[in-house]
């Protein structure tokens, strides 16, 4: 996974005190750089001046009663990065911390807000990172109190956190990522096109300033579905509600309708369509809820069934890199 972008400057807090001084610090905040805080003592909400960065999303005081409402569960060892507008919390090394925030979080929020979500979440979501599957199972059992039925990581609304096992890469937090993003932004998205887009930026990188899908471990199982005739109509795909959708791991169909979302957004990626279809999309969704009407007109089609054809050859003439 190809992720990049520039490290900011940032204001280190250990045991409750402060090195920088205010007026440094108050500079870093109107940049929008990360506040960092390691160990379980949180910097005096004192330290941390009004929000003066436009359009900042949270006002430092948000930030500071937040972080001091996550000190409670922070278990010791662990460093918490303030990179708006989520806190990232992870058992790694604080600098390797800090180097996901920026590299990885950082990297995709700037990029997604770019082409897709004017709108940040709210309210504040931590994003925890946990070093290794043992790490990943044991804390979620006893800060969430549910044992995760995924190996790589998951989304929960009721905690408002993103939970990952960062040791199976950084892809599955990008793809994590937007979920928030699209529920602040168009909380009617329909799974196909809301798993779709998430899905694609699991392997991901820049081109020319955007953020950019690359083929992934999906494609093999999409061309062996196509091979054997199994996939889904699109019209189908595009109307499936969430009970139909999210039949979980256990639904045969499971892998392959994420695949068959991914690949139908990675080809409005390569054709130049997807941002304008998303764009048009939302602005028609109480008279489109499926999307399949500014599917059709960005395609340029009526017949999803002859364009499904035409779909399904391009997926068999892609490579893996």
């Amino acid at each position: 996974m190809r992720i990049g972008g520039e490290t900011p400057a940032w204001v280190t807090c250990l045991q409750g005190r402060c090195r920088a001084a205010p007026d440094a610090i108050r500079r870093a905040w109107a940049l929008g750089t990360m506040v960092v805080l390691t160990g379980l003592r949180l910097a005096d909400s004192a330290s941390l001046p009004p929000s003066e960065a436009e359009g900042a999303g949270f006002t430092a005081a948000e930030v500071s009663n937040h972080l001091g409402r996550l000190k409670e569960k922070v278990p010791a060892g662990f460093t918490v990065v303030w990179q708006s507008p989520f806190t990232v919390v992870g058992d790694e090394p604080p600098a390797t911390v800090r180097r996901r925030a920026t590299d990885t979080v950082k990297w995709a929020v700037d990029r997604l807000r770019k082409d897709y979500f004017p709108r940040d979440p709210r309210p504040i979501i931590d994003i925890w990172l946990f070093k290794d599957d043992a790490s990943y199972r044991k804390h979620a059992r006893e800060i969430f109190g549910a044992s995760p039925t995924t190996p790589f990581g998951y989304f929960s609304p009721s905690h408002q956190a993103l939970i990952m096992n960062i040791d199976t890469g950084g892809g599955t937090l990008v793809h994590e990522i937007v979920h928030p993003f699209m529920r602040a932004n168009f909380p009617e998205c329909p799974p196909w096109f809301n798993e779709g887009l998430g899905s694609l930026y699991e392997q991901c990188g820049d081109k020319d300033g955007h953020i950019c899908g690359y083929i992934n471990w999906r494609l093999k199982g999409l061309e062996q579905a196509i091979r054997t005739g199994e996939t889904l109509p699109l019209a189908t795909l595009l109307s499936m509600n969430d009970a139909a959708f999210y039949g979980g791991p256990d639904n045969p169909r499971y892998s392959q309708l994420y695949a068959q979302c991914r690949y139908l957004c990675y080809y409005l990626q390569e054709r130049g369509l997807l941002v304008s279809f998303y764009r048009k999309f939302t602005a028609r969704a109480k008279d489109d809820p499926s999307g399949e009407k500014s599917l059709k007109q960005v395609l340029d089609t009526e017949d999803l069934g002859a364009f499904q054809k035409r779909w399904e050859q391009f997926v068999l003439g892609l490579r893996s890199p």
